[in-house]
């Protein structure tokens, strides 16, 4: 798919860098916008991402609905979103986190970066399949 490192970002971690400006995921998004890594999407996470960007919760913050998910097409290399047929080498928790998982191990990602304590805890099972899961 790419000769770079692929990455898959939840969506905290992606409204960190297009909403919040945390500067803990500032480098992340320099590699990202310099090409040096790949940063792999679904149509799921799009869809999740502009569900959150209308979040009553994310109002006071005026997010720029528009200029995110433009950085999203732009930037973040689609895939199909994952089938969840055929055996899930691991398990999340959180149901609504397993697309993460699914799509990071289902492309071979290298990272998946996430704030989320049920995909965290599968960092240790996560590591022989190749995949790291790691707060940015």
């Amino acid at each position: 798919m790419s000769d770079k490192p692929l990455v898959v970002l939840d969506t905290n971690v992606v409204l960190d860098w297009l909403v919040f400006r945390d500067a803990g995921v500032a480098v992340l998004a320099q590699q990202i916008e310099r090409g040096e890594v790949t940063w792999i999407g679904c149509p799921l996470m799009r869809t999740e991402l502009t569900h959150m960007l209308g979040h009553a919760s994310l109002a006071r913050w005026a997010p720029d609905s528009e200029r995110a998910l433009a950085v999203f097409d732009l930037l973040a290399r689609r895939a199909p979103d994952p089938t969840g047929t055929g055996p899930v080498p691991l398990r999340c928790t959180d149901p609504d986190d397993q697309v993460f998982l699914d799509l990071a191990l289902g492309t071979q990602a290298t990272a998946l970066f996430t704030h989320d304590r049920a995909l965290l805890k599968l960092a240790r099972r996560a590591r022989p399949l190749g995949l790291s899961i790691r707060l940015p």
